[in-house]
């Protein structure tokens, strides 16, 4: 049985296409859905049915786009209560796709309504299950992303279901057959996710903390224990996909409207639309937009987008290199940020030939963060996460996760100079376009960030810590 895995890195998503005897099944599809279709219609195929494993937070499936594009029925396990026409499935159904078989196997506990897809192949041979956020590879499922959305019930409560899924339903499985999950590492929707996207049931069984023999209780435990507060654009998600959506055709319509100088900066001081600069970080750095959050598509961009603009309704107008507007549009949407409303016409390089105002950012190397470090002794900021922080740090650093920065800016002092870092150079970057935008000047921050501080520096750190979560 051939099981194609769709896999986005941006996002650490997976989704599924299957195809027997001219019929094919899409499992937790993206917004952008073409690539499905195109997908499909090389196999001289039809889109039958469209599989969700569950509401998904961290992204807006592409489940309506399919169903309105190709006629494909959408799909929900035991419990969903979507907003639309679909196919609410009862534990064990059974559908059809060509000569395989998907079997429904309600396993709640992420959500309530989570369930994994049995994949049998025209032998009859079970041969691997789609287990959406019920089942990571090296982990499972956070029950804290979407209870207050969908229930009341609480993570404890949630967690305690999951716990029982586990054992009664995916457990008592074939050692043999092969974990598809919705995620993989660098997702926040489990917090120590393998870099391996699949697996042997039996192997996970053996090495996954998750499987291993111990109590209600202990397992309970062992789940909460390291969680952080979700994002906050993932409850806007979960309603997104419960609710519906614009087609991608509609965003992208209204967000590729290219403006010139002039009309860009009336429109966005009518509108209050937010000036999204998803240039990579050292270009940004060298000049920009008075007021522009940097965003870099380079990077993990919906994720961080998602952290840092509360509203999935926030109008944006974007700054982004020519070649890389419908990409950074379709980024976007993939988290529920529909409302571009135009893009800056020729990129920062028309803003510069106009002769406005622009800003820029002080980057220094990691040598010359070494030399500042050892005889000015400035405030150094790490902004990277708790957990990366605690795990091994610069002797004296502040802390202040990228996620957070705006609820501490306070601490932040405006009468001293200072010193920003995150891993690499990206987030740190997102961080010093907030600090220009909120009337920070004095800083500096560093290109290459804690991986060059360590590689290329003798900077007094912290001994190392093995982390017992990524988040």
């Amino acid at each position: 049985m051939k099981v194609e895995q769709i896999y986005t890195g941006c996002l650490a998503h997976a989704a599924y296409y299957i195809e027997s005897n001219g019929e094919a099944a899409v499992f937790d599809p993206l917004r952008e859905v073409q690539p499905y279709i195109e997908r499909a219609q090389a196999d001289k195929a039809e889109i039958k049915y469209v599989f969700e494993t569950h509401f998904h937070a961290d992204f807006v499936s592409g489940h309506l786009d399919l169903k309105n594009k190709t006629g494909a029925e959408i799909v929900f396990g035991p419990n969903a209560k979507p907003g639309y026409e679909a196919i609410v499935a009862e534990d064990h159904q059974i559908f059809d796709i060509g000569n395989y078989k998907v079997k429904v196997i309600h396993t709640p506990g992420h959500t309530m309504e989570s369930t994994t897809y049995l994949l049998i192949d025209e032998q009859g041979k079970e041969h691997g299950i789609i287990t959406g956020d019920t089942l990571f590879i090296g982990d499972v499922g956070r029950p804290d992303l979407a209870q207050h959305v969908i229930s009341d019930l609480t993570e404890d409560k949630l967690a305690r279901h999951l716990y029982h899924s586990l054992r009664k339903k995916i457990m008592p499985l074939a050692d043999d057959l092969i974990v598809y999950p919705n995620h993989g590492a660098g997702s926040a929707c489990g917090k120590m996710m393998s870099k391996e996207t699949t697996d042997t049931l039996g192997n996970q069984k053996k090495v996954n903390y998750a499987l291993q023999n111990m109590t209600e209780d202990e397992f309970v435990d062992a789940l909460l224990t390291g969680l952080t507060t979700p994002p906050g654009y993932f409850p806007q998600n979960v309603l997104m996909n419960i609710k519906g959506y614009e087609s991608l055709d509609t965003i992208m319509d209204r967000g590729t409207q290219a403006l010139d100088v002039d009309t860009f900066e009336t429109v966005a001081n009518e509108t209050g639309a937010l000036v999204l600069d998803t240039r990579d970080p050292e270009d940004f750095a060298k000049g920009f937009i008075p007021n522009s959050i940097n965003i870099g598509l380079s990077g993990n961009f919906a994720q961080w987008v998602g952290e840092m603009i509360p509203s999935v309704r926030q109008e944006i107008l974007l700054v982004t290199y020519q070649d890389k507007v419908e990409e950074a549009i379709t980024r976007l949407a993939r988290v529920g940020y529909d409302n571009t409303i135009g893009y800056l016409k020729g990129g920062f390089e028309s803003w510069q030939n106009a002769k406005r105002d622009t800003e820029s950012v002080n980057r220094i190397s990691v040598e010359t963060f070494e030399h500042m470090y050892n005889s000015d002794n400035p405030l150094v900021i790490d902004v990277r996460k708790k957990s990366e922080f605690d795990s091994e740090h610069v002797i004296d650093a502040m802390n202040i996760p990228l996620n957070e920065i705006n609820h501490h800016l306070s601490e932040i002092p405006k009468d001293k100079p200072f010193v920003v870092h995150c891993a690499g150079g990206y987030r740190s970057m997102i961080a010093a376009s907030i600090l220009k935008q909120r009337g920070w000047v004095d800083f500096v921050d560093v290109s290459g960030g804690f991986k060059e501080i360590t590689e290329k520096t003798s900077v007094a750190k912290t001994d190392y810590v093995c982390p017992t979560t990524m988040l």
